[in-house]
């Protein structure tokens, strides 16, 4: 267990970071009530303040409406980034009643103009959109049935496969994961997508979490970049969140191939139980939610605390 400190330190955060302290580390019936404060105190009412009349954030989809590629970074404020971030939240749905519609109608993806709900060539784009038409109650089949048909040979996907690529990307196996899942667990659908979240699953185990295949080495320094928010970005501590996720949904045990991971997230974990932060992605923000690079982090430290309580519990 967490000491009474860093829980005290959790504890003392915004209501999207302390609903899931309440629920996965406490397990505490009171986190409801704190997961409903989101719409109305803090980060989330603060995103939702700035939600245009026609629906989007930032008068785009996937970029906001002024960018003109001179700044630095990508800009993290268009729609589906601050659908994302509500998301990821636990905004109850409910507050954006009417966002769906007013999406399908008023917003276009930057790629060929292409209806917002609908998705595009991206794997990661596509999974976001899966996750937020889910979340909002749209329908996404034909999107799920885009990631059956764009799953590579090697088990995997990759967003550059419209480049041509062949070879499944750590980055968008992961992102696209997570919309399979989600999908499963918010239809109970277990034909549809269930094959081809096994076949991403096991590309990623197969690789440790950690490894390429080919030469056995860390596939990018990203791997251990612990940084708040993910955005798309892959890195041990976000697939291993991944893993134990779907653990609890399929009610397996957690597997053996993953422990080189667990280790870099133990590794990670600094003597009073904090995880410090690592280098954030650059780029244009609403507002910033984590502290500076190098700094002990609340959100790095509950998803580092809650995925090895998970491992070390052996279930």
């Amino acid at each position: 267990m967490p000491s009474k400190a860093l829980i005290a330190w959790l504890r003392d955060s915004d209501p999207a970071l302390r609903w899931q302290v309440e629920r996965d580390l406490l397990h505490e019936p009171a986190w409801q009530a704190t997961r409903a404060r989101v719409a109305t105190e803090g980060f989330g009412a603060r995103l939702l303040a700035l939600q245009d009349p026609d629906g989007r954030w930032a008068g785009g989809a996937f970029f906001p409406a002024d960018f003109d590629c001179s700044e630095p970074g990508q800009p993290w404020t268009a729609t589906t980034w601050s659908l994302n971030a509500l998301r990821e939240w636990g905004l109850d749905p409910a507050v954006l009643h009417g966002t769906a519609e007013r999406l399908a109608a008023n917003c276009r993806w930057e790629y060929e103009n292409l209806p917002y709900w609908g998705g595009e060539v991206d794997c990661c784009i596509n999974a976001w959109t899966v996750a937020n038409d889910l979340w909002l109650g749209a329908d996404i089949t034909g999107i799920v049935d885009w990631f059956l048909e764009h799953r590579l040979p090697d088990g995997g996907w990759n967003c550059e496969w419209i480049e041509g690529s062949a070879r499944s990307s750590f980055h968008s196996t992961l992102n696209s994961l997570k919309a399979l899942l989600a999908y499963e667990a918010a239809t109970g659908d277990s034909d549809t997508a269930r094959a081809a979240r096994r076949s991403g699953e096991e590309y990623l185990l197969r690789r440790n979490l950690v490894r390429r295949l080919s030469t056995g080495k860390a596939p990018g320094p990203w791997v251990n970049n612990f940084a708040y928010p993910f955005r798309w970005a892959y890195s041990a501590l976000n697939a291993a969140e991944y893993f134990r996720r779907a653990s609890l949904l399929d009610g397996t045990p957690r597997d053996p191939r993953m422990a080189d991971a667990i280790e870099l997230i133990r590794a990670a974990r600094q003597p009073d139980g904090t995880w410090l932060q690592g280098d954030p992605h650059p780029g244009r923000v609403w507002f910033e939610v984590d502290v500076p690079p190098g700094e002990p982090s609340k959100w790095l430290t509950l998803f580092g605390t809650r995925v090895l309580a998970w491992w070390d519990q052996g279930s």
